[in-house]
């Protein structure tokens, strides 16, 4: 085999990210417009707040949801008890269950991949909901590793996420083939630190998103990876 791991990203790869796609952003603007009100905070500062703190939610800044809406509302000057925190915190959980849903041929893709004896690992930029969530998805029993930054305080393109899941996995960068959407440098960083990346793009996400242009290796949808590990091209 050419690889011994396959290492996914999640959101625009594993799942849709619907920040990206106009027929769903109308629900991500739905929720934060719930949270504001919520929190009784103006909508707009929220917005804003929510959109200059995405680093420090991935890294790890805030130990959890209920930590970061109290330092949002302590930034505004709005004061919300327990009981607005912690609903607050349930809308984005809900919210994300529904995002955390697998893209068409992802869990069919991952399951032959597995039964191929191909190791399988994930390395995500991601807020602390989607630990507490991860669990109950349909990926968690079939990806060996999951390396979610909020918990190991790393982003990508950070050198140290992609050894982290090699060394986790027990493989070497060169014989691991990394898929993702491009978002936060992800596939310039593979290459830097020696995996193979290919991009995915789905037909219909068509926002880029300050995602990288990619030249390299390109599929439109996860069941093309099979056809990659076999050694046969695509575009």
């Amino acid at each position: 085999m050419k690889y011994d791991a396959i290492i996914f990203d999640l959101f625009g790869t594993l799942v849709d990210n619907t920040e990206f796609l106009d027929f769903s952003r109308s629900e991500y603007n739905r929720t934060l417009s719930n949270v504001a009100a919520a929190l009784s905070i103006p909508e707009p500062d929220l917005l804003r707040l929510w959109s200059e703190t995405v680093h420090e939610r991935d890294a790890g800044f805030f130990s959890n949801m209920e930590d970061y809406f109290q330092h949002i509302c302590r930034e505004i000057g709005v004061k919300a008890d327990a009981r607005q925190i912690a609903r607050a915190v349930d809308l984005r959980l809900e919210y994300l269950r529904g995002v955390l849903a697998p893209r068409n041929y992802t869990v069919e893709t991952l399951t032959q991949l597995k039964a191929s004896g191909y190791k399988i690992g994930l390395i995500s930029d991601c807020s602390s909901e989607v630990p507490i969530l991860w669990p109950k998805t349909p990926f968690a029993p079939l990806l060996d590793v999951a390396i979610f930054s909020c918990e190991v305080k790393l982003t990508k393109p950070d050198p140290r996420i992609y050894r982290m899941v090699c060394e986790r996995l027990e493989v070497e960068p060169g014989r691991c083939l990394y898929v993702g959407d491009g978002g936060s440098g992800e596939l310039t960083g593979a290459v830097e630190f020696g995996m193979e990346p290919v991009l995915i793009r789905a037909p219909y996400d068509t926002v880029n998103g300050h995602r990288e242009d990619w030249e390299g290796t390109r599929i439109s949808e996860l069941k093309q990876v099979l056809d990659l590990v076999r050694g046969q091209p695509s575009i």
